[in-house]
């Protein structure tokens, strides 16, 4: 029997043990949201390709505006129209004007733009009310994007935003990360899948889809594995299969038997690297490395098993598929009522928020409604023997 680390410890050993994932991938850019690029992407265009008009209204000489105002207007000669998409054909000279559309591509000649509000036609004529200088109203080639430039850096998590900047670079296609493919497997002869009508002494398979859900919310693809019956051989054959995975995470089993056959053949494939963590709910926490893949035996009570998938589990899925840390939401309340510590052990209390108050509800480890139903749990250290009501807490929420 290992003896339990503290909660510090097991969060550094996990830290030590999982590495981002290296394979790459190609995907479509509009699919891929969230994803973490896997390549340097240099800009193979300039954007805009073209100098084109930022406003409505008409393409001149700068220098034909001078002076102008409302009062004394210059008045110029309107010779043609343009379009977004049209190509120009014709050049503006000296005291011509041509009407551009928002978009459209700067006509030769025209180095300026005057907004429509700016102006009055009328009889093949443009009365122009204000100056304007070389470069008004224009988007210059290349003032966005210049072509040659690293536009997104490898490591970079996509959203709209940079999807954006990819197709207007023309692609369609981007390499990304792949992501981490976990396996979950739920142990013991009591547990059923859902779906099927219950044996007597039966329980339906919770665990499954709670940790599925946090890895799927952590950026992994979860794999729910079925259940891992007790007896060697199963154990044996599901986590073989579950090896092919990047990470495997099996939750429960109720006898004594069964914890010993699974640490049996975790220290005979691999390396146990704790089994125990001095924490409330979920102490019996086991990570192992099996064949060089990371490995999480979770406790079966559904809030312990939660509870520490969300500690631990979450945060390994994260660094796998390469994404940041994610910075818990808290809020900062005063306790209901009086709450013990634990000597020596790290407790993590749910709890509703009730107005300005956390209010403890923790059953027992075994009820899933310990914390479906509840905001977020409140972190009680190993050294607090008491925490007062009407005492500062922060809730972490879930």
């Amino acid at each position: 029997i290992m003896p339990s680390i503290s909660y510090n410890k097991a969060r550094s050993i996990v830290a030590a043990n999982i590495n981002p994932i290296t394979r790459v991938e190609t995907v479509a850019i509009d699919e891929a949201s969230g994803r973490v690029l896997a390549e340097t992407v240099i800009a193979g265009l300039n954007v805009p390709t073209f100098d084109r008009a930022a406003m409505d209204g008409y393409a001149v000489k700068a220098a034909d505006t001078l002076d102008s105002t409302r009062q004394s207007p210059k008045i110029l000669k309107l010779v043609g129209e343009l379009h977004a998409g049209d190509a120009p054909k014709t050049a503006v000279k000296s005291g011509e004007c041509l009407q551009v559309a928002t978009g459209a591509v700067m006509p030769r000649g025209a180095d300026a733009v005057v907004m429509i509000e700016d102006t009055k036609a009328g009889n093949g004529l443009v009365k122009v009310f204000k100056l304007v200088i070389t470069g008004t109203n224009i988007s210059q080639q290349g003032e966005d994007i210049k072509e040659g430039e690293t536009i997104l850096r490898t490591g970079t998590i996509l959203n709209a935003g940079k999807i954006g900047v990819l197709a207007s670079q023309g692609l369609t296609k981007v390499g990304v990360y792949a992501k981490p493919k976990v396996a979950i497997l739920s142990s013991g002869d009591e547990v059923s899948v859902p779906g099927k009508k219950l044996r007597p002494g039966n329980i339906y398979d919770v665990n499954s889809y709670t940790i599925a859900s946090v890895v799927s919310g952590n950026g992994g693809i979860p794999l729910i594995s079925g259940i891992v019956r007790d007896n060697l051989e199963d154990i044996k054959t599901r986590i073989g299969e579950a090896l092919k995975s990047d990470l495997v995470v099996i939750s429960g089993g109720s006898s004594v038997g069964k914890k010993d056959l699974l640490v049996d053949v975790l220290h005979n494939w691999g390396e146990v690297l704790f089994h125990g963590i001095k924490v409330k709910p979920g102490a019996p926490t086991l990570f192992a490395l099996v064949q060089g893949k990371p490995l999480f035996g979770m406790p079966g009570p559904p809030t312990s098993c939660l509870i520490q998938s969300l500690l631990f589990l979450g945060p390994a899925v994260r660094k796998m598929a390469r994404l940041p840390p994610q910075s818990a939401r808290t809020a900062v309340v005063k306790l209901e009522r009086r709450v013990s510590g634990l000597a020596g052990r790290r407790q993590f209390l749910p709890v509703i928020i009730s107005g300005n108050e956390a209010v403890p509800v923790f059953k027992k480890s075994g009820t899933i409604t310990s914390v479906a139903g509840t905001d977020g749990y409140i972190e009680i250290p190993e050294d607090v023997a008491m925490l007062e009501k009407g005492e500062t807490v922060i809730v972490t929420l879930f």
